[in-house]
C-alpha cells in the first residue's frame, strides 16, 4: 500500500470517527456502538471504502497499541489503598462471575443438544470480555464512583481468569476426544501467557517506575509514557504474553512505586483517544456481518446463557462479598462487551479442534458482533441506574 493512500485513509478515518462522535452526542447509543457502525458501513462487506487488505493489515497492531493503552490505566486503579479497600470485592465478583457464566453456558448447550467438547469450549469462551469498551463507556459517561471502581477492577482481572478457564475447558475437551497430550499443551500454553505476562509486567513496571522518579511534577512525560507503551506492547507480543494481562500489571507496578506516576498515566490519557477511535473503526470495518444471519438457535442459545451468567454470577458474587446494592444489581449487565479475547480463543479453538471449529467459530463470531454492538449501550445503562455518570470533572 503507498505512503499517500495509508496517510489519507488515517486521517479519514480520524476525521470521520470526530464526526460519528459528535453525532453521538445527540444520540443515545454510546461512541463505542456507533463507531463500530461507522467501521461496519465503510467496510469491505457493505460500501467497501477502504484500500484494499487495510482492516485486516492495521488491525492487529492498532488493536495492540490501544489495549495496551487500556490495560496500563486500568492497571492505575490497582494501587495498594483500592485494594485494601475493593481488592476483595473484585476478586470474589469476579471469580464467581466467570466461573459462573462457563458453568451456565456449557450446561445450557448441553441442553440444547451440542456436543460435551463444543459445549465445553464455549463454556470456556463466554467470560472474556472487552476491556476497550467498557473503559470507553466508562470515560464518555464521566463515570465515578464505588460501582465504576468495582466494574474496572472485575474487567481488569476478568480476562485472566477466562484464559485459565478456557485452558481447563480445552483440556478436557481434549481428554473427551482422546488427546490427553493436547490438553497438557492448552494447559502449558495459559500457565505460560499469564504467568509470563505477569512477570514482564512486574519488570517493566519497576523500571518505569525508576525512570519516572527522575521527573519532578510538571515536566513533560510523554516521551516516558509513548516508551512503556511500544516497549510493552512489542515485548508482549514478541513473547506471545497478553499483552492485556502485562499491560495491566505494569500500570499497577507503576502506581505502586513511581513517585510521580500520575504524569505517566495523565499522558497515555491524552494520546490513547485516536488508537481507541481507530481500533473500534477498524473493528467495525472486519465484522463478519453474515455471520449474524446464520446465528441460528444455538447462536440465540450462546448469547441468552451468557448474559445470563454475568447477571446471575456478578450478583451472586457481589452477595457473597457484601457489596452495596447497586453493585449487585448492575455489574453482570455492565461486563456484556465482548471482543478481541472471546475472538482469539475462539480462532484457537478451532485451530486445535477442527472438527468443532466449523460450528464454533461462526457462533462466536456472530455472538461477538451483537455483544460489542449492544454491551456498549448495556455498560452505559448500568453506569446510569447506578448514579454515577457525569460525576468526574472534565481534566
Amino acid at each position: 500500500m503507498e505512503t499517500p493512500i495509508i496517510f489519507t485513509t488515517l486521517g479519514a478515518l480520524l476525521l470521520g470517527g470526530l464526526a460519528v462522535e459528535w453525532a453521538g452526542r445527540h444520540l443515545p447509543l454510546p461512541r463505542v456502538t456507533l463507531l463500530i457502525l461507522f467501521g461496519a458501513l465503510i467496510g469491505p462487506e457493505v460500501l467497501d471504502l477502504l484500500p484494499e487488505g487495510a482492516s485486516e493489515r492495521w488491525f492487529e497492531p492498532v488493536t495492540t497499541l490501544a489495549l495496551v493503552m487500556v490495560g496500563f490505566l486500568v492497571g492505575e486503579r490497582f494501587s495498594i489503598d483500592r485494594l485494601r479497600d475493593r481488592g476483595r470485592l473484585v476478586v470474589t465478583i469476579s471469580v464467581i462471575e466467570a466461573v459462573g457464566t462457563a458453568v451456565l453456558v456449557t450446561l445450557g448447550m448441553l441442553a440444547l443438544g451440542v456436543s460435551l467438547p463444543l459445549a465445553l469450549l464455549l463454556g470456556g469462551i463466554a467470560p472474556a470480555t472487552a476491556p476497550a469498551s467498557t473503559w470507553d463507556v466508562v470515560n464518555e459517561s464521566r463515570a465515578e464512583g464505588p460501582f465504576t471502581e468495582t466494574l474496572l477492577g472485575v474487567v481488569g482481572v476478568d480476562d485472566a481468569w477466562c484464559l485459565l478457564i478456557f485452558a481447563l475447558a480445552a483440556a478436557a475437551a481434549a481428554a473427551t476426544l482422546g488427546g490427553d497430550v493436547g490438553g497438557r499443551v492448552f494447559l502449558f500454553e495459559a500457565v505460560r501467557e499469564i504467568g509470563g505476562g505477569i512477570l514482564l509486567g512486574v519488570v517493566l513496571g519497576l523500571a518505569a517506575g525508576v525512570l519516572t522518579q527522575r521527573i519532578a511534577p510538571g515536566e513533560p512525560t510523554l516521551l516516558e509514557a509513548a516508551a512503556i507503551v511500544l516497549l510493552t506492547a512489542g515485548l508482549a507480543t514478541l513473547f506471545e504474553l497478553s499483552f492485556v494481562l502485562t499491560a495491566i500489571v505494569l500500570g499497577a507496578v507503576m502506581t505502586n512505586v513511581a513517585r510521580h506516576h500520575d504524569s505517566a498515566f495523565h499522558e497515555i490519557e491524552h494520546l490513547e483517544w485516536p488508537f481507541m477511535l481507530l481500533f473500534f473503526v477498524l473493528a467495525g470495518a472486519s465484522l463478519h456481518i453474515e455471520a449474524l444471519l446464520g446465528v441460528g438457535l444455538l447462536g440465540a442459545g450462546y448469547i441468552v446463557l451468557r448474559v445470563a451468567g454475568k447477571v446471575a454470577g456478578a450478583a451472586l458474587g457481589a452477595r457473597v462479598a457484601g457489596a452495596e446494592p447497586a453493585i449487585r444489581r448492575w455489574t453482570g449487565l455492565a461486563l456484556m462487551p465482548q471482543a478481541g479475547v472471546a475472538l482469539g480463543l475462539a480462532l484457537l479453538a478451532d485451530q486445535r479442534f477442527p472438527a468443532l471449529g466449523e460450528t464454533l467459530l461462526p457462533l462466536v463470531i456472530a455472538a461477538t458482533v451483537m455483544f460489542e454492538l449492544l454491551g456498549p449501550a448495556g455498560t452505559r445503562m448500568a453506569l446510569q441506574r447506578a448514579g454515577e455518570t457525569g460525576r468526574r470533572k472534565h481534566e
